[in-house]
């Protein structure tokens, strides 16, 4: 009797160990194939994740090159408005470098004199000649202060007085002289002064000019120096 069970129960053993063994390599066929497929999904996920790049530039037409968008550059920020050049205008008059004084002016002379040496001074710019204004009307002051310096330099009251007169006899203190420069302008003026009615007084002052005759007329003599009516 014992005999005869064993052969059965060895059998039953093995089939039991191959059912088990079958089903462990089918649970692992089946593990892998899982496995196998949640890989193969997360490879898909990540590139469905990932979208296409898609180029903003037009299909170009055939030999041309691809159409783009013109792109604007601001040439200045919207809160600074743009610099405009602009041409300096040229001055309407000629800037004056150096101030004229009262003396080099013939504003203050008497209204015969002055009209008389604006037309001589026209005509003499004409001749390529230009007569400049060294002294004309003088203030009683300055007068004395220029005799007072002769009278030093010369030494006595009489020779000083043949070139400054006292402020009560002198012509520039009146208004009615006038000393003019440079040399070219003293020869031109005691040429043709006498056409305008300016004559040359003093053989010792070829500078000094007064209104002596009337326009056109010779010029009278001239005088070797002047005199302080006192002496």
């Amino acid at each position: 009797m014992r005999n005869d069970l064993r052969p059965r129960r060895t059998g039953a053993v093995r089939t039991r160990l191959l059912s088990v063994t079958g089903g462990v390599v089918a649970v692992g066929v089946v593990g892998s194939l899982l496995l196998w497929h949640a890989q193969l999904g997360d490879m898909l996920g990540l590139a469905a994740d990932k979208e296409p790049v898609v180029s903003s530039v037009s299909a170009p037409a055939v030999g041309a090159p691809p159409a783009t968008k013109p792109t604007h550059t601001p040439t200045h920020s919207p809160s600074t408005p743009p610099k405009t050049t602009r041409t300096p205008k040229p001055p309407k008059k000629p800037v004056r470098t150096t101030k004229v004084s009262a003396e080099e002016s013939i504003d203050g002379l008497s209204p015969k004199l002055k009209a008389r040496l604006k037309r001589a001074m026209a005509a003499a710019k004409a001749d390529g000649v230009t007569i400049r204004i060294t002294s004309a009307r003088r203030s009683a002051t300055k007068q004395q202060r220029l005799l007072n310096e002769a009278i030093k330099k010369y030494g006595s009251y009489k020779l000083a007085t043949r070139w400054v007169l006292p402020p009560k006899y002198s012509a520039h203190v009146l208004g009615k002289a006038v000393d003019v420069g440079p040399a070219a302008a003293m020869t031109w003026l005691n040429k043709n002064g006498w056409r305008y009615g300016v004559c040359r007084r003093y053989d010792n002052e070829p500078w000094h000019f007064e209104a002596l005759t009337a326009p056109g007329t010779k010029c009278p003599p001239r005088e070797p120096h002047a005199v302080a009516k006192s002496d």
